[in-house]
C-alpha cells in the first residue's frame, strides 16, 4: 500500500494550482509539460482521489486542497530549516501570508504587526476578506494564518480567542433628522443604509433585532467594500450604519455622528487560526496579534 506522498509530486501539484496550467506548472518547475502530467498522475494514484480539476486555470478539488495545504506548510518548514541552517538563499526574508478582514486591518491589526521582531527579516502578505469567509483561504492553503469568525479550527490549524470587536448603529445628525424621526425599528427599516457588500449581513440583523421579526433593512442601500470608506460615507450622510466601535467613538464624541440604539450593539468574535507548524516567524506574529487584540478588542 502506497502511504507516501513524494515530495516532488507534491510540489509539482502545488505548482500546478498556483500557475493555473500545466504548461505554466512545467516552465515554472523547469520540466516537461508530460512530466508534469504523470507526477499529478501518480500523486492521484497514491492517494486514490481525484486532486485536480482540469479546467483552466485548473482548480484543486477538495482533496487537492489537503494535498496543496500540505505542500505550503512543507514549503514553510524547509525555508525555515535552511534559514537556522544559514543555507543559501537564507537572506531571503520570511513570508508570513494572513488573511484579515477589512475592520481589523483598519483599526488595530496594523498595530499588531508593528510589534513583530523583524529579526530574521519578515515581509508579510495580506490578504483582505470578510472574517465570515476568511478560514476559507486558510482551509484552502492560500495563506497560513487568519482573523476569522469562526471558533471552528480547519484541519490542521489551531485556534484561539482574540475578543469581540463591538460595533455601533450611527448616522449623521442632519440624516437622522430627516430619516429617523419615527418609531426607529420602522425608520431604519425604510431609511437609505450602508453595507460593505451584498454578503454584508450585520445591518439587516441590527434591524431585525430591534424589530423582533425578520424585515432587514431598506433595499435602499449602498455599498461601500472599504472599512475607511464605510465610515466616511455614514459621516457624508449617505446612509445610516454599523460601525466598529474604535472608529465611532471619537466622531461620537465630536458630535459627527449620533448614536442609533445605544444600548444594543453587535459584537463580532473574532479568533485567530493558525497552520500547526513549529514556525519562528509565525509564532512572533501570532504572539504579537493575541497582544494587541486583548488591548483593542472586547474580552
Amino acid at each position: 500500500m502506497m502511504t507516501e506522498l513524494p515530495a516532488d509530486q507534491v510540489r509539482t501539484l502545488l505548482a500546478v494550482v498556483d500557475e493555473g496550467t500545466f504548461d505554466a506548472a512545467a516552465a515554472a518547475l523547469h520540466v516537461t509539460p508530460s512530466a508534469v502530467s504523470q507526477r499529478v498522475k501518480a500523486l492521484e494514484q497514491r492517494t486514490g482521489r481525484v486532486l485536480l480539476v482540469r479546467t483552466k486555470p485548473v482548480r484543486p478539488t477538495e482533496s487537492g486542497e489537503v494535498v496543496v495545504r500540505f505542500a505550503r506548510q512543507l514549503a514553510r518548514l524547509e525555508r525555515d530549516a535552511r534559514a537556522e541552517l544559514g543555507m543559501s538563499g537564507a537572506s531571503e526574508p520570511t513570508r508570513v501570508s494572513v488573511a484579515v478582514n477589512a475592520d481589523s486591518l483598519s483599526t488595530w491589526f496594523l498595530g499588531a504587526l508593528t510589534r513583530v521582531d523583524r529579526e530574521p527579516r519578515l515581509c508579510f502578505e495580506l490578504r483582505r476578506e470578510d472574517e465570515s469567509r476568511t478560514a476559507a483561504l486558510l482551509r484552502e492553503g492560500l495563506v497560513m494564518a487568519a482573523v476569522t469568525s469562526s471558533p471552528d479550527p480547519v484541519a490542521g490549524c489551531s485556534v484561539r480567542s482574540l475578543g469581540r470587536m463591538r460595533y455601533v448603529g450611527a448616522a449623521h445628525p442632519d440624516f437622522a433628522a430627516r430619516h429617523l424621526g419615527g418609531p426607529l425599528p420602522d425608520a431604519l427599516a425604510a431609511a437609505p443604509v450602508l453595507v460593505f457588500d451584498r454578503d454584508d449581513d450585520l445591518q439587516d440583523a441590527f434591524v431585525r433585532g430591534l424589530r423582533g421579526d425578520r424585515q432587514g433593512a431598506s433595499q435602499v442601500r449602498h455599498h461601500v467594500p472599504t472599512s475607511e470608506g464605510f465610515v466616511e460615507a455614514v459621516v457624508a450622510g449617505l446612509g445610516w450604519g454599523l460601525v466598529p466601535e474604535v472608529q465611532a467613538r471619537p466622531l461620537l464624541d465630536a458630535g459627527r455622528l449620533v448614536p442609533l440604539a445605544p444600548e444594543r450593539t453587535v459584537d463580532v468574535p473574532l479568533y485567530w487560526q493558525q497552520w500547526k507548524l513549529d514556525s519562528p516567524a509565525l509564532a512572533a506574529v501570532a504572539d504579537a496579534v493575541a497582544r494587541t487584540a486583548a488591548e483593542t478588542l472586547r474580552a
